[in-house]
């Protein structure tokens, strides 16, 4: 397996040299709005502790992750009125990962609502936006 890369997209929003439309941070975990979202609503949960994916995560971390997938997912349920969630993470680009810094997906989901492929075109800003604040609020609700 290829080192961590300190340099990676979520690395540099993690040191605030990118910006993100964050949506909930703790002391080992932080929420933000994927800038490629899949479905209305899509999330990703971080670490912020560096690690490239799950297979060399810290189990400390893997599990202060789930803790704040769970909390969001349950969050997205309501802000989005969804049917269900998908939460999916992937490993390595022969698993699909783009990005390597673990995260997970939290996808709110509605029945007969197919979701855009993975890694499919940028959402315009101003919409990420008002999803992060609906997002926010069902946290803050909580």
């Amino acid at each position: 397996m290829t080192a961590y890369d300190p340099n990676n997209i979520f690395a540099k929003i993690l040191r605030g040299e990118m910006p993100c439309h964050k949506v909930y941070e703790d002391e080992k975990t932080i929420c933000f709005m994927d800038i490629m979202p899949r479905t209305d609503g899509h999330a990703l949960v971080l670490p912020k502790a560096p690690s490239r994916n799950i297979l060399d995560i810290a189990p400390e971390d893997l599990a202060a992750v789930m803790a704040t997938v769970q909390k969001v997912a349950r969050a997205a349920m309501r802000a989005f009125n969804a049917e269900g969630v998908t939460v999916q993470q992937f490993n390595e680009s022969a698993g699909g990962q783009m990005v390597f810094h673990t995260h997970v997906h939290v996808l709110p989901r509605h029945s007969g609502v197919a979701l855009k492929p993975h890694g499919s075109g940028m959402a315009d800003p101003e919409v990420l936006k008002a999803h992060a604040a609906r997002l926010k609020a069902a946290l803050d609700g909580a």
